[in-house]
């Protein structure tokens, strides 16, 4: 029985939580005067996470530490003049596709991403280098000061994608990598919703630096578990060890929440069930056949003779058990019969049916399986051991998606994640949705993925989409009419706006000629749109439409929720925006440079405020 604090609440533990509800990595322990281990604040990373300048001044507590740390936190929080610029040439069915793939450093890719997609990922996946002294990692500019940094990172292109050979030789063999892990890390957690999950691919050689990091990163009371998947069917005898390594890890981290506690999230009651709020669960089993063989048999919905077959895994449940769910009507069935029967699973029966998934990945598919995967695809082999489509579509299903939300893969590679969400789509005709990013890493020039006329991963990544795309509505033609197999291409790129820089002795005419027009000469219309969605944390992936209306061109965004005109040379007049105003779009963005004068400029604002007042007027 709890005693009463008989005392005035203590503010400090309560302002430690707050914190820590911000800032988990800068949670430490230390001791009160009795030597008793406390939960307190590690104020130098506090004070580094409110800085842009590197703080000093460490001292003795028990933390991960290596060298680089600071710079890499600095990094993760530092802003970069970038954006993201559309590429419709590379992108499959652009104007309506919800799914994204970006082309470039992963870095600058989360902190572009941070506004739009803030605390609305579901799931994260990543398979990033395992640092065996022959992947290659981003060497980041940790050397720069922040004035630098902002001035240098949106007019050099190639800062974002340099690549150095981490070999075990390096003085700063796991510090390098560590730093590269964090800064991503650190901008990944703000995108996770709050009852998100990431979930990462690692091997002997980082798996407890893994670990350390996300504890310090996600807070440790949010892991979840540490997967165990056997990758290799046959012994490896060219270990140098004496042992043959033949699995991997997969680390999972909740965001806010820890593992268990995800599954109060999700129960409604939207037909009014009299059992009360229940959400879909899964039911595919665990086992194979050989293991399991009651388990595998083919599963017919009685009302419409629907046959649904049986997973590669087999059910959840065996025939007797499953009788009884169909009796109460518990199984939640497809349309089609390429959908996946789910369970009913209420709210009010959740702590005797919370079991859990086993620490141990128990499907028969190892690392073999994704090479064969994208060489049926392509014919050859164009990639080095990817992941399987089949190990990632497990790991969606245990990261209860349910049948939508959002997978992000930011060490996208082949993209296995991108074909896995679209398969499982057209399995269970769910809507989940998929962003990808990759940087443009060059093939090496004797691979057969350069022969085949391939330069970099992200070439390969982005076919692999549109082959597995296609294969996959061919194989199901009459079920996967509304699969959404597009993707929209967006790279990486400086921003669309002029940086001006000069001395009050160094103005000439020609400076007070860029002056007049902010905005880079190469850039189209477009490619401003996609900036305005960046810095209004518009989603990305909305759809577009674009219209001439009065002989101006006029971008709408979903409907009416932005309208953008980027005319110049005086062409926003009063009369065209009185046209426009007509729409009551949310949001208008106009470009500076398009108003005759400052007193279109301002009877244009008037005009909105009258005949549309809810619309959010500015300009670039």
């Amino acid at each position: 029985m709890e005693k009463l604090k008989m005392h005035s609440p203590d503010f400090v533990e309560e302002n430690i939580e707050n914190l820590a509800a911000l800032f988990p990595n800068c949670v430490t322990e230390s001791e009160n005067k009795d030597g008793v281990p406390k939960k307190s604040i590690d104020f130098d990373l506090l004070k580094q996470e409110l800085s842009t300048h590197i703080v000093e001044g460490p001292q003795e507590r028990y933390h991960l530490n290596w060298p680089g740390k600071r710079e890499a936190l600095l990094t993760a929080n530092t802003p970069i003049a970038k954006t993201l610029r559309p590429c419709r040439e590379e992108s499959v069915n652009f104007d309506k596709t919800e799914n994204l793939f970006i082309e470039g450093d992963n870095l600058d890719a989360l902190k572009l991403l941070q506004e739009t997609y803030l605390g609305k990922v579901k799931m994260i996946y990543i398979d990033p280098p395992y640092n065996t002294g022959k992947d290659f990692i981003y060497a980041d500019n940790f050397a720069e000061s922040t004035e630098d940094y902002l001035l240098e990172s949106g007019q050099k292109d190639e800062e974002g994608n340099r690549l150095i050979a981490n070999t075990d030789s390096n003085g700063r063999f796991h510090s390098d990598w560590l730093s590269m892990m964090y800064s991503r890390l650190k901008l990944a957690r703000n995108l996770l919703k709050d009852d998100g999950v990431i979930f990462i691919s690692i091997d002997d050689g980082e798996s407890y630096n893994v670990r350390k990091l996300c504890n310090e990163v996600f807070g440790e009371n949010k892991f979840i578990a540490q997967f165990i998947w056997k990758s290799r069917q046959n012994k490896d005898n060219r270990t140098k060890n004496g042992a043959s390594i033949d699995h991997e890890y997969v680390v999972a981290y909740g965001k806010t929440i820890r593992g268990a506690d995800r599954d109060l999230r999700g129960y409604s009651n939207p037909d009014n069930d009299s059992r009360g709020n229940w959400t879909s669960a899964n039911m595919v089993g665990l086992a194979t056949a050989d293991r399991r063989p009651n388990l595998h048999y083919d599963l017919v919905d009685p009302a419409t003779s629907i046959n649904y077959g049986r997973p590669q895994m087999g059910w959840r449940y065996d025939k007797k058990t499953m009788a009884k769910l169909i009796s109460e009507n518990r199984i939640l069935w497809p349309s089609t019969p390429n959908g996946r029967p789910r369970k009913k699973s209420f709210l009010s029966e959740l702590s005797s049916e919370r079991t859990g998934y086993s620490s141990i990945i128990g499907i028969d598919v190892y690392t073999r399986n994704g090479t064969a995967d994208i060489a049926e695809l392509f014919g050859k082999r164009v990639m080095d051991f990817p992941k399987s489509v089949e190990i990632v579509k497990e790991l969606i299903n245990q990261g209860d998606l349910g049948s939508n939300g959002i997978v992000l893969d930011f060490f996208a590679g082949s993209s296995s994640t991108a074909h896995a969400v679209m398969q499982l789509n057209a399995e269970d005709e769910g809507n989940r949705k998929f962003i990808m990013v990759q940087l443009p890493e060059e093939c090496d020039e004797k691979s057969e993925a350069f022969k085949a006329g391939y330069k970099t991963i992200a070439e390969i990544s982005k076919e692999r989409i549109r082959r597995a795309g296609k294969k996959i509505k061919e194989e199901n033609a009459t079920t996967t009419t509304n699969l959404d197999t597009g993707f929209r291409v967006l790279k990486t790129d400086s921003s669309n706006m002029v940086d001006v820089h000069y001395t009050p002795d160094a103005i000439e005419q020609t400076l007070l000629a860029r002056l007049s027009n902010n905005i880079k000469g190469d850039r189209t219309s477009e490619d401003l749109l996609f900036q305005v969605l960046l810095d209004w944390g518009v989603d990305l992936t909305l759809p577009l439409a674009k219209e001439t209306i009065a002989d101006r061109e006029v971008f709408f965004v979903d409907g009416n929720a932005l309208a953008a005109c980027f005319e110049k040379n005086g062409k926003i007049t009063e009369d065209f925006c009185k046209e426009l105003a007509q729409r009551e779009p949310l949001r208008v963005v106009f470009r500076d440079s398009g108003f005759k004068d400052d007193s279109v400029k301002i009877n244009v604002e008037q005009i909105f405020k009258l005949m549309s007042p809810h619309t959010e007027v500015k300009t670039i």
